[in-house]
Parts: structure tokens; C-alpha cells; sequence
């Protein structure tokens, strides 16, 4: 897996919300990376810099370098604080990572062959359920997305967790947890033209 992302970062001795209000007017965004068996060291990067790597969905679900003072340690974004009235990042979260030691991380799910399955042919409509997924694995095994094929997906079916085809070495955190964890993914619905065609 190449890795594409680059956060540039400085460390940062003041903490507490003024000093991260006085950081954020300056264009920068207060961080802290923490874990991998070390302590948690408050960071600060450019805010432009941020947004051009958070535009990328792929970001979310890669190994990425976190360069702090020209040291460069492997992470993963875990947390994304964000403005809802204006277009700004707040605050980033980044855990340390092994390459030796599983991680757990929200990967995207990529649904395709959505028009073209059985239900979509029909008339149906897709109902999302969920958008991601938690999976495990090690860092080296992390997939940039999961694949959600609805090729024979019917109206008034529903594909599951247990029905994704996962990558090797790659696990589904929910499913470890029991099939009663066992939650629907996407179901097709039958529209109204579908329903009205049904009872003609």
C-alpha cells in the first residue's frame, strides 16, 4: 500500500481553548497525535494544507506520515472536529500505529451496480443503511474502501455485513461481536410506480 498523504506538523507548547482560538485565526489547526506506547504530544499544521488532504476520501482509511518537527511517525486520522457554520477544521485527532500491531479503522463503503441489479431494473430504490464500516487489520492490509456489489440484489431484499466480500487479513469489527451484530448494509425498496405496477 503506497502512502499518499504527507501532514507536515510543528509542535506546540500552550494548550486550552484561547491558545487554540489564537492558532485557528492564523490559519493553523490544533492537533495531537497519541498511542504507539508513547505520550500524546499537542501538534499544530496549516489549515490550507488540511483541507487539500481532508477533500480526499481516501485519507480517512490510509497509513498516512505525520511529520512533526522533520519526525516522521506512522498514524491514522481518528478524529475530525469541524465548524458547521463556516468551511473550517477545528481540531484532528491522529493515533500512532505499528506496522506490527492491528488497527481499527472506519473504512468507506463503495456500493456498485446499483441501477444496473435486479431491483434497480425493476424500479427499485436503494436504501443506505450505513456509509462505512469498522474493520481490523493490519496497518499493511488496510483497504482504501470496501466494495458493496448489488448486481443480485432484489426489491424487497437486503444485503448484510456478513455478505461483504472482504479483502484477506481483513475483519469486520461488528461480526466478532455476535450475529445479532449482524446489520443490514443497503435493502431495495419498491418505489410507488413499482408498488402500483404490482397491484395492476
Amino acid at each position: 500500500m503506497s502512502n499518499m498523504f504527507e501532514f507536515v506538523a510543528e509542535s506546540r507548547g500552550q494548550s486550552g481553548k484561547g491558545a487554540a482560538r489564537r492558532l485557528r485565526r492564523k490559519g493553523e489547526v490544533p492537533a495531537v497525535i497519541y498511542g504507539g506506547h508513547l505520550d500524546p504530544q499537542m501538534i499544530v499544521l496549516n489549515h490550507n494544507e488540511v483541507i487539500k488532504h481532508l477533500d480526499r476520501e481516501a485519507v480517512y482509511s490510509h497509513v498516512l506520515d505525520v511529520t512533526v518537527d522533520g519526525k516522521t511517525e506512522k498514524a491514522i486520522l481518528k478524529g475530525v472536529q469541524r465548524n458547521p457554520a463556516r468551511f473550517q477544521i477545528l481540531h484532528l485527532d491522529f493515533l500512532r500505529v505499528s506496522m506490527s500491531e492491528i488497527v481499527k479503522v472506519h473504512v468507506p463503503l463503495h456500493f456498485i451496480n446499483e441501477s444496473t441489479s435486479v431491483g434497480g431494473k425493476k424500479g427499485g430504490i436503494a436504501a443506505h443503511s450505513l456509509v462505512d464500516v469498522e474493520v481490523s487489520c493490519l496497518p499493511l492490509a488496510l483497504p482504501e474502501y470496501i466494495e458493496v456489489n448489488m448486481a443480485s440484489l432484489d426489491v424487497g431484499a437486503s444485503l448484510h455485513l456478513s455478505d461483504l466480500v472482504m479483502p484477506a487479513g481483513v475483519e469486520i469489527v461488528a461480526l466478532a461481536q455476535g450475529p445479532e451484530h449482524d446489520l443490514p448494509v443497503v435493502s431495495m425498496m419498491a418505489s410507488r410506480a413499482t408498488k402500483e405496477e404490482g397491484a395492476a
